[in-house]
């Protein structure tokens, strides 16, 4: 599987966004497809994070996984170091978190706990 596929090069992405080492430890494991949740391909997450901007113009995300039964999509905020934010996508301003985790880790730990009760 191919990094190139799932992060972004630098002059693609905000300035603010150095993918975490364990972001990327997961995709060189191929652990991509966490059903319900999937980490996005840079060609959607690009189109998603201009999404983002235009419906939540106070914030500055950038997504990396979304969630296919629903619209929460796994997030960066600028500013907030490696945090992962629980973005519930469409969802009226102000109203659009849905969780929030320490690390990449943190989320995945909770992603994987979704992943076996999808079972």
């Amino acid at each position: 599987m191919s990094k190139e596929l799932f992060i972004a090069p630098s002059h693609q992405r905000p300035v603010w966004l150095e993918y975490p080492h364990s972001f990327c430890r997961l995709v060189e494991q191929g652990l991509i497809h966490l059903t319900p949740w999937h980490i996005m391909e840079v060609e959607w997450a690009l189109v998603h994070a201009r999404g983002l901007g235009e419906r939540y113009p106070g914030r500055e995300l950038f997504p990396f996984a979304y969630r296919q039964d629903n619209d929460d999509v796994a997030c960066w905020s600028s500013g907030a170091g490696e945090k992962v934010f629980v973005i519930h996508d469409f969802a009226s301003p102000g109203w659009e978190d849905e969780a929030a985790f320490s690390d990449v880790w943190a989320w995945f730990r909770s992603a994987i706990d979704e992943t076996i009760a999808w079972e």
